[in-house]
């Protein structure tokens, strides 16, 4: 049974009544239960629901661009009035973008209640060019918030909501911590979030961790940013970036030094979203699981949560890195699916009643 760590006895409520899923037992798939396997085995056995896409490319302050991919759920029978359908923004994790079968299961949850998504990707990996030499980080928000303010300016009517995966759920967090109340969205759910990256890279940095995710997942960042070489040369010697062989050296040789960081270590302070949890002014659900080798279960942040009546965690004890299978032949649905679906629909309908039970 996941534990529930929540302040707020109003927000438990609400959470027990409109999304009992986060109080239900967690069953993982028995013959792929271990955090790995489950983190390994998701991307593979998860089906891919076919959704098609409007794409939009927005303009940034500084030159660049950023591509925005809409599922705008035209026929939905729930919201027929464009002006006025739930949106809800999704934050894919660190090289995710909108083909990623997790974010392809949230709209497909989002689109059988009626509801519109429209995917953020960060720059440069959805297959637009880079217009500047600046990609993305965890801990710069700046394009975030172009975003929800570009999307909030389109339906300004519209109940809007966010979550982010990964990357995207610290991105998430790092917003909401600076801004406070001071946002258009109601609320926001987290999963998978790297509460503190210090702890997040010693943890892939073990040899089993290294060689199962972290040499992969530098490959996959090397291999976002190596389309635009050409680009990027001006400002970074990208010879020794591309001879990284941990996330660390990567974010040493190239994402601390493009976002104007001294030293590696104040970026991953600044990026860490344990250090801004107690600013955050909206409702927000957060899922981990305390086997997940790139959050690890000791850096949740579960005191300083405490400390905030708009926070509420829900840990389980197995599912790994956005994993959370469940079921003898976990195809479709995830418990992290659940979890999002349920959040989303209690926030859009029964939203008002969060702090007012």
């Amino acid at each position: 049974k996941p534990q529930l760590v929540a302040s707020n006895d109003h927000f438990c409520r609400f959470l027990e009544e409109y999304c009992p899923v986060v109080t239900e037992t967690y069953y993982p798939t028995i013959w792929c239960w271990e955090g790995r396997v489950q983190t390994l085995l998701r991307p593979f056995i998860t089906s891919r629901p076919q959704v098609q896409y409007r794409n939009e490319l927005i303009k940034t302050a500084d030159g660049g661009q950023i591509s925005l991919d809409w599922f705008d759920n035209n026929d939905s029978l729930y919201y027929p009035d464009a002006s006025t359908r739930p949106t809800v923004l999704l934050l894919p994790g660190l090289t995710g973008t909108s083909k990623e079968s997790y974010i392809l299961h949230m709209i497909h949850q989002s689109g059988t209640l009626g509801y519109r998504c429209v995917v953020f990707n960060n720059r440069g990996i959805a297959g637009e060019d880079l217009l500047t030499p600046r990609t993305y980080c965890a801990a710069n928000t700046e394009d975030l918030e172009a975003v929800i303010h570009h999307v909030h300016s389109l339906h300004p009517s519209a109940p809007f909501m966010a979550a982010g995966v990964s990357m995207g759920g610290m991105l998430l967090l790092n917003y909401l911590g600076k801004t406070g109340r001071d946002t258009p969205l109601m609320a926001a759910a987290i999963f998978s979030a790297g509460w503190n990256v210090f702890e997040s890279v010693e943890s892939l940095e073990k040899p089993l961790n290294w060689l199962l995710f972290n040499y992969y997942l530098t490959t996959c960042l090397q291999s976002s940013i190596s389309r635009h070489r050409q680009m990027l040369e001006e400002l970074f010697d990208m010879d020794l970036v591309m001879k990284a062989r941990t996330v660390r050296e990567f974010d040493k040789q190239f994402t601390s030094v493009m976002f104007g960081y001294r030293t590696i270590d104040d970026y991953y302070e600044d990026a860490s979203p344990c250090r801004k949890l107690k600013s955050v002014g909206i409702p927000v659900l957060c899922l981990n699981s305390v086997d997940d080798v790139f959050s690890p279960g000791h850096a949740i942040p579960v005191e300083t949560a405490k400390q905030n009546a708009n926070i509420a965690l829900v840990l389980t004890s197995c599912g790994g890195h956005i994993g959370f299978l469940e079921g003898i032949w976990p195809r479709k649905c995830t418990y992290m699916d659940r979890v999002f679906k349920q959040f989303v629909q209690a926030v859009f309908e029964h939203g008002n009643k969060i702090f007012s039970m």
